[in-house]
């Protein structure tokens, strides 16, 4: 994996999200060098889904609220079917992903995460991978949707599932080390 010390990474996630979609990511790339911190609309910690049950709460590093794009390089989105789903209802939530989206910043979504970028109009038009149920809905979106396990589209990262977390974590840190990107309007 690049060495991406310096490098400031935000992770958005809510009650629900997929325990090993938040920490690989954050472990990797912290042992990468960068600073990484959770961000979310709770304070105190948040509690993710692991297999079957809930899984060890996760500390909140920043509130929603106090999080702003132009300090970090990269946002992360885990997947689980709850945390995205409840963030794409947070307007704050979807105002600072399109934030980071619309200063060329590297936006990453994994698993059921995709959804937040139907929300945000980040997939129309991009080339996505996603967990299997949400291909439709992102095709729907004007998405044009691919079974792989790592997609870029112009620094938009998208993953399928837990299996593919170390190929994302490691582009991740590909796409922070090759910068910014100029990105088209989404209509």
């Amino acid at each position: 994996m690049h060495d991406i010390s310096g490098k400031k990474i935000l992770i958005l996630a809510t009650h629900g999200f997929e325990q090993s979609e938040l920490e690989l990511p954050r472990d990797r790339l912290k042992a990468a060098g960068a600073t990484v911190e959770v961000v979310s609309p709770e304070s105190g910690s948040i509690k993710g889904w692991k297999n079957k049950d809930w899984g060890p709460a996760v500390q909140v590093d920043r509130a929603l609220g106090e999080a702003r794009a132009d300090d970090y390089d990269a946002i992360i989105l885990p997947g689980g079917q709850m945390n995205p789903d409840i963030l794409r209802g947070n307007a704050d939530a979807l105002a600072l992903i399109r934030a980071f989206f619309d200063a060329g910043k590297v936006v990453a979504a994994v698993c059921h995460a995709p959804w937040l970028l139907i929300d945000t109009g980040i997939a129309k038009d991009r080339k996505v991978t996603s967990w299997p149920t949400v291909r439709r809905d992102l095709e729907n979106a004007g998405a044009r949707w691919v079974d792989e396990e790592v997609v870029t589209d112009n620094g938009v990262i998208t993953s399928r599932k837990p299996a593919d977390l170390e190929a994302f974590s490691a582009k991740i840190a590909e796409e922070l080390v090759e910068g910014r990107h100029q990105r088209r309007k989404a209509a």
